[in-house]
């Protein structure tokens, strides 16, 4: 009887090893046992004359969760003679009220003077892609009014067409005749357009 009462209790106490062990494991993916996990339900063993135990289980520290530091991504090098990355292919200086094209980091025409929108109606600053081109585009903004050769870049309808160089835009990018003419044929959807102050 003895004999059976052992089994029982050596079958329980395994039982709920192999159970604890197969639920319990630690941030770095070793298995603790039942005796080693301080939540696990305690085995309980058929009654035995040896004295028992007076040990704390001992416990392991959570895993410290480390975070990777972010990937640092190099900025693209500046284009040689314009204030954009070598990634544009249109570069546009506020500031400097000029206008380029560039292929692969080079000058490939302009500068060329260009009038931005004037201050209530900025032209946006930053990195832009052409979303679209229209040969004869007609502003429903302005009553129709053509925009030759229009390269839409921004959020808005902001396009480089040809417009006055006298008198600011409403946030669009005026070039002469030529100079839009030479933007609408080179420029292609997609491309990267970087306006900067």
């Amino acid at each position: 009887m003895r004999i059976r009462r052992t089994l029982v209790g050596l079958s329980t106490l395994v039982t709920a090893v192999v159970l604890t062990a197969c639920s319990a494991t630690s941030g770095t993916g070793e298995v603790r046992l039942a005796a080693d996990t301080p939540s696990a339900p305690q085995a309980t063993s058929a009654p035995s004359t040896s004295t028992p135990s007076t040990s704390t289980p001992s416990t392991s520290a959570p895993a410290k969760e480390t975070k990777a530091a972010p990937a640092k991504t190099a900025k693209p090098a500046m284009a040689a003679g314009v204030p954009c990355t070598i990634t544009a292919k249109a570069c546009v200086s506020l500031s400097g009220k000029q206008a380029w094209l560039l292929d692969e980091g080079k000058i490939v025409y302009g500068p060329v003077k260009m009038l931005p929108g004037k201050k209530d109606e900025p032209t946006p600053v930053g990195s832009f892609h052409v979303q679209y081109k229209e040969k004869m585009h007609l502003s429903t903004e302005f009553n129709g009014a053509p925009m030759p050769n229009s390269v839409f870049f921004a959020p808005g309808g902001i396009a480089f067409h040809e417009g006055s160089l006298g008198r600011y835009s409403a946030g669009c990018v005026h070039l002469s005749s030529a100079a839009s003419l030479k933007f609408f044929n080179t420029l292609e959807k997609g491309d990267v357009v970087q306006v900067v102050r």
